[in-house]
Formats: C-alpha cells, structure tokens, sequence
C-alpha cells in the first residue's frame, strides 16, 4: 500500500472516530439533559410529598386535640397558626356567621399571629378586629359560598375587607394592602350538621389554586366542623347533666357542687354567701284545676323570674318538683332578703294565661349568719321557707337557729341503737363498721344515712342498687310537699323511709331471695315484717316512736285489702301512703330472683291499674307526674 493509500486510510478512520465521538457526545448530551429533567422533577416531586407530609401531620396533631378534652377555641388557634405556619399562607383566619335582633353579622373566632394582622390593627386602631362585630354583605364572596357551598378563590382582597368593614375608607384599605404580598383570599364554607356555620379564609401570595391545595383545605374544613359539632355535642351532653329539662335552670347535683365550692370560697375570704328557698304555692290545685301542663307553666314562670333577677355569679336551681334555691355568693342575709322579696314580689305580679297569678314562699338563709355547716344551712332554708307557708304563704321568711334535734341525728341515732345494741341478726363486725362510719362527722350527715341504709339492704336483697335509698327519700319529700304536709311530717317521713324495711332482717334471707312462688305460710312470714320493724326493733327507742304508725301501715291498701290492720283510705297515714307506692315503683323497676326489672313506664302502667285499691287516685296522678317529669 502506498504512502497516499494509508493516509487516505488514517483519514477515513479519523474521521469515523470523529462521527461515533459526535454521535455519543449528542447521546451524552441527551442524558445528561433527561437526568438534569429528572432531578427537577425529582425535586418538585419530593418537595409535593414534604408539603404533603406536612399537611398530613398537622392534620392528625388536630385529630389528636379533638380526641382529648382540648378546648374548641384552642383547636380552632392550632388550626389557623398550622395553616399559616407550615403550609406557607400569609393569613389565616375562622369566621363564624351569627345573628341578634339587628340582624346577620360575623365574628372571627381564631385567626394566626401574624404581621399582616399586627399590620391592620394598628392601621384601623382599636377595637381590634378580631373583637369587632364584622359585617355580612349578601353580595359578598362569604354570601357566594355558603349559597354554592363550594370553595371560591379571589383576587379582589380590598372588595372582600370592604365587605367585612364597610366603614374602612379606600386610603385605609390601600394602606393595609400595600407593599404585602398577598395575590388571593381562598373562602371555604364551613356547615355544621347540615346548616351554615361560617368561613375557614386563607391569605395566599399564589394567584392560582392547586387542585392538591383545594383538596387538602377542604380537609382542614372538614376538620374544623368536626371539631365544632363534637364541641356542641360535648356541650349540649354537658348541658344536660347539669341543667334542668323542664325549666333550662340548673338541677340539683350542679347546685350542691356550686354550694361545696362556695363553702370553700367563704372559709378561704371569710365572706357570707346566702340561700333563697323557694316554693310555689298551690301546685296540686293547679294541676288539679288545671292540668299538669299548666302547672309546668307556673314552675317554669318561677324559673323565668329567677333567672332574670339573677347576677351573672348567682346559681339559680331547680331542686325538685315546685323547689328552688338561689346561690347569692357572697351576700349578707340582709341583701338576701332585699333578693328574696324582689323575687317574691315579681312572681305575684307575673300574669299567667288562664291560671292569671301565682305566688310563692321564700326562705332565707346565710353561712356564717346562721350556720356554719352546709347541712344546716340547706335545713335552715327549707324551715324558713315552710315557716313562709305556715303563716299564709306569700312572703319572705329569714332563718332562725335550729332549736330541735333535726331528722339526720335522729336517724343517726336510731340506727347506732340498732346496731349497737344488736337488735338485729348482723355480724358483730360489719356492726362495728357501720357505727364508725355513722360517728365519722367528716362525711355529710344525709350521705352517710343513705349508704348505712343502702348497705342494710344488701343484707337481705343482693340484688339491691346503692343509691335508691336517696332516690327514694327525695322522691318522697318532693311527693309529700305536693300534699302541703308540714316539715315534721316529712321529717318523720325521712326517717321512716331508712328504717321501714329493716324488719326484713329477721326474716329467713332464703325466703326473701327465693326464686319460685312463696307459699301462702311464706307470703303470711313477709306480710309480718312492718310490725317487726315496728314493734320489735324500734318500739324500745323512745325517740322514734311517732315514725312506728307510718312504718307499721306502709302495706295497708286504700281499699282495706292490704296488712297488717287492713285499715282503709283515709284510715291509713298519708305518709305510709306514699311509703307504699314508691316501694312499690322501685321493686318493680329492680331486678328480682324471680324476674327481670321493669322499664319505669311499664311500673307506671302496673301502678295505674291498682288507682282506687292500693292508693287513692290523686296520689296515683301526683306520683306520676312526679316521674314522668323526671323531677327527681
């Protein structure tokens, strides 16, 4: 091969080595291109998914706060700062749409700290706006979601803060919008259980909305009426635990709690607190002239004329039946009388439609005036209020010192007596126990009866639920006041109430727990109990001795068909009247060895078909009335 052969040759490889270096450099360039594309999407995707993690976790750090007992208006604070801070928002705020006698109006219920805020507070001056009653413009973008009920995203920011604040002037608003980043509010509806709540508003410097972004608000909306609607929930449940059904004011557990907290506020500031214990007068002549509902009326009539005479610290309860008390913390018997008798006098004046006017008796009562300890305080009341009845009704009465021994230590000592003295077949132990504990005066007087009782009980009824005892004195009380009985027929009635069935412990506990039918031999052995109650066990303590008659006739029947005298209707005491007829409820409502507790209504109804035989007809309707008001 010639000299120009192989240079031709060189030349030809030269230049294949440069079309496969071209060609694998293009290929080269083409990857590293592709590679730079992918790390850019790469990148947008990782920083999609740290925003999603982001949106993820402040999503469960709310769900966490809904699940604890962390209040609404704290989560609805976490919710706009999360949205702000983590997800990158210049504002966020939580509107509620509200209304009053002027109308329709908004009110922020949370909004993030930030400097856009700080920006227009200082601008408008004070009030701030987060304390202001904001305006609601029916052409506003609010108005345009809630009536789409969809999210809506604008850029007219200064037409949306001229909607809220109408008054702002276009200076103002150029001031607070400018030099601030800000491209678009996001309005998303908020709606609880079905109706319009308000608005969850984001400040976004984006002018477009992401499909991702809308999904993931509308997540923090639905968060937001989640908590709102278990924070109603939790509401209303609580409402109902310590308010009154009938007439809104507050039963008597959340009374008896906010009088414990007062006697620990008096000791503390050495500051008198009084009671006002009120009681309308002529119930049952309303019912029984009227009808039950209209009786509801009047109670309801007190109700509202306390709590309009009521100071925002005062506690207005509805204590059973037609009784009442009023909490006045830290005012002296003689601001408690002013109280008391402008109370009596509105109830007077307060015209009803077709009943026409009502009245009630007032009782008055101070710690530290009168009393020093909260039983007595309550039991001063209720003498001051009867005293009110007593001598014509319709006024005023102030406590005086108790001058006899109250029905709590009478029922503490008969019951020491009985144990004590072994009048009954109990283990020597359990004796010892239950007289301590009677003795112990940390414990409130009343509470301690009803548990000795309720324990009493179980001895000879396994089946027996703590806490009727109490249900049962309170449902007798507020039944005996129905038949205006004076305070020393309720006060043996208490006691009579503890001590009635306790003869039941000299009876074999086989039989009493028997599971078949008992034969007419055992029927005749239970029928003896109310004599054995009275004229075994507590005929030898001379200071019950007006308690045996009640206790011996609690099974007599209106008609003479019941035991041990077989006396009838008028015959047989009121009180043992109405000792038998909750016995009676309150067995068929308990379990049994020989059948399943009744529901209340099918008790009522066994009651109903014995009116006219077992009891007399208007004790029968005040009875159920009593229960199907839920009074006690």
């Amino acid at each position: 091969m010639g000299l120009f052969d192989k240079f031709k040759e060189l030349t030809k490889k030269v230049s294949e080595v440069e079309y496969n270096i071209y060609h694998e450099k293009h290929d080269y360039l083409e990857i590293y291109e592709r590679n730079i594309e992918l790390e850019k999407e790469i990148s947008e995707r990782t920083n999609e998914l740290n925003a999603a993690n982001r949106r993820m976790f402040t999503l469960q750090h709310i769900w966490e706060m809904m699940n604890s007992s962390t209040p609404l208006e704290n989560i609805m604070e976490a919710i706009v700062n999360s949205t702000q801070g983590e997800l990158g928002y210049m504002h966020c705020v939580i509107i509620r749409k509200c209304k009053d006698e002027d109308g329709d109006f908004l009110r922020i219920l949370a909004q993030s700290s930030d400097a856009l805020i700080a920006r227009l507070n200082n601008i408008i001056g004070s009030p701030a706006i987060q304390t202001r009653r904001l305006n609601y413009n029916t052409e506003s973008v609010f108005a345009d979601t809630l009536r789409q009920n969809k999210i809506i995203q604008t850029k007219d920011i200064d037409l949306s803060l001229k909607a809220v604040l109408p008054e702002l002037d276009e200076k103002t608003v150029k001031e607070v919008l400018s030099n601030q980043p800000i491209k678009s509010v996001i309005v998303i509806p908020l709606f609880t259980r079905g109706n319009a709540f308000g608005w969850f508003c984001v400040f976004s410097s984006r002018e477009e909305l992401a499909s991702t972004e809308t999904d993931f608000l509308g997540l923090f909306a639905k968060q937001i009426e989640m908590s709102i609607t278990i924070a109603d929930l939790f509401q209303a449940v609580r409402d109902q635990a310590v308010t009154d059904s009938l007439t809104g004011l507050y039963n008597r557990r959340f009374f008896e709690e906010a009088l414990e907290k007062e006697v620990q506020r008096a000791d503390r500031l050495k500051q008198p607190f009084s009671v006002i214990g009120i009681d309308l007068d002529f119930l049952k002549k309303i019912n029984d002239t009227y009808g039950h509902a209209y009786g509801d009326i009047a109670i309801k009539t007190i109700a509202d004329v306390l709590k309009a005479n009521a100071r925002s610290v005062d506690v207005p309860a509805r204590i059973g039946g037609e009784e009442f008390d009023v909490l006045l913390p830290g005012i002296s018997s003689e601001g408690a009388m002013a109280a008391a008798e402008r109370i009596r006098k509105t109830i007077e004046e307060t015209k009803i439609d077709t009943i026409g006017h009502i009245t009630g008796s007032l009782g008055v009562a101070t710690f530290f005036e009168h009393t020093e300890n909260i039983e007595e305080l309550l039991e001063l009341t209720d003498q001051a209020m009867y005293a009110s009845k007593r001598n014509g009704r319709n006024r005023v009465t102030l406590a005086k010192p108790i001058t006899e021994t109250s029905w709590q230590e009478i029922a503490v000592n008969t019951f020491i007596d009985i144990l004590s003295k072994n009048r009954v077949p109990m283990a020597k132990d359990l004796s010892k126990e239950l007289c301590l504990k009677l003795q112990n005066n940390n414990e409130p007087a009343k509470e301690t009866l009803y548990a000795v009782a309720d324990m009493l009980n179980k001895l000879y009824n396994p089946m027996h639920e703590s806490g009727i005892i109490k249900n049962k004195v309170l449902m007798a009380v507020t039944l005996a006041k129905r038949f205006d009985l004076p305070k020393e027929d309720i006060d043996n009635l208490r006691v009579a109430i503890l001590l009635y069935d306790i003869g039941n412990l000299m009876l074999p506990t086989d039989l009493l727990q028997k599971a078949t039918p008992l034969t007419v031999e055992e029927r005749e052995k239970i029928k003896h109990h109310p004599v054995i109650a009275a004229q075994e066990i507590l005929k030898p303590i001379s200071y019950v001795q007006d308690i045996l008659p009640i206790i011996e006739h609690h099974h007599e029947n209106w008609d003479g068909s019941g035991y041990p005298a077989k006396i009838s209707k008028n015959d047989i005491p009121i009180t043992s009247q109405i000792i038998l007829i909750i016995d009676e409820y309150f067995a068929l409502i308990e379990a049994r060895p020989y059948r399943s507790k009744l529901s209340s209504q099918d008790a009522l109804e066994i009651i109903k078909t014995d009116s006219g035989k077992k009891w007399n007809n208007t004790l029968v309707k005040e009875f159920i009335s009593l229960v199907e008001h839920d009074i006690v």
